[in-house]
């Protein structure tokens, strides 16, 4: 059975990285938006664009946390 190319899940993690970087101001959005990325770069680990992966898997991690932060602070400024 021939292995498919990921290359483009690499590229599309990525890209949903760079956008979970900004979607993080709204938790409503940016939650979903960097889980998916994470997915989509996790997915795509062992592919010939893994540099890509990487960095689509680290800035959804990193759109992950300041979405948390984010909620967090509401939640506290709400109280």
């Amino acid at each position: 059975m021939e292995r498919k190319d990921r290359s483009n899940l690499a590229t599309a993690s990525m890209v949903i990285g760079i956008i979970s970087l900004v979607a993080w101001l709204l938790p409503i959005c940016g939650g979903p938006i960097a889980i998916i990325g994470l997915v989509l770069g996790i997915m795509a680990w062992n592919s010939a664009k893994h540099n890509k992966a990487v960095a689509g898997v680290v800035m959804s991690v990193l759109g992950i946390v300041a979405t948390i932060i984010n909620a967090a602070a509401g939640i506290t400024m709400f109280m």
